[in-house]
């Protein structure tokens, strides 16, 4: 079973659905033991980084998530679940978050200075990271693309925790890893097969 975290935030309900669609077990829960005993754990997040943080916070989330992320047992963060793993963000008066990973995330420049505008919403192209860990894009089509909505990014201190960039302007991490680690800015859930095919390939890890 993969324990879907609930802080209250994020679409929880969809990122169930989309692991029911390849025969995976999924259960949405806040209790630790459910959590501890799960064969994976997910971190979803939609909305603003600070309150997403202070929902782990409020309900003693906050070193359980970090103990399992650092576990070796199977974890993804999507969207704001990839987010948290660093160690602040711009957003939110410089909220802090999880520091399993070294880094910051920062907002994406606005439209005088790209012409793109903020947030970036929509489908957009994978570049997988050519030698690194790349299990969730196993039978992925040759030139995936993923659903993204966010005006923030993750800025690693150690590019070799980017496992897929995206370029918005400028490149930014689409999904960073260590060991079974993953986390993804996009939102496999809603990104149509290649998505789909990802949380599968998650699921598969959880069986091992």
């Amino acid at each position: 079973m993969i324990a879907i975290i609930d802080y209250g935030m994020g679409n929880l309900r969809s990122v169930q659905k989309g692991f029911e669609k390849v025969g995976i077990v999924a259960e949405i829960t806040e209790d630790n033991k459910t959590i501890e005993k799960a064969n994976g754990v997910v971190l979803p997040g939609v909305g603003a980084f600070k309150d997403c943080y202070d929902g782990l916070v409020s309900r003693g989330l906050e070193n359980l998530v970090k103990d399992l992320a650092l576990s070796g047992k199977p974890f993804l963060g999507i969207c704001v679940g990839l987010q948290l793993l660093f160690e602040s963000s711009e957003e939110g008066a410089g909220s802090p978050g999880l520091g399993i990973l070294k880094g910051h995330v920062k907002r994406f420049a606005d439209a005088r200075t790209t012409g793109l505008k903020v947030p970036h919403m929509g489908w957009n192209r994978l570049m997988p990271v050519p030698g690194r860990n790349l299990a969730l894009f196993k039978g992925v089509s040759d030139s995936p693309y993923a659903y993204f909505v966010h005006s923030y990014h993750a800025d690693p201190e150690d590019d070799g925790v980017v496992l897929a960039r995206c370029n918005y302007g400028v490149d930014f991490p689409a999904m960073v890893g260590r060991g079974n680690l993953f986390a993804v800015q996009f939102h496999p859930e809603k990104s149509q097969a290649d998505g789909i095919t990802m949380l599968r390939n998650f699921g598969e890890l959880t069986k091992q």
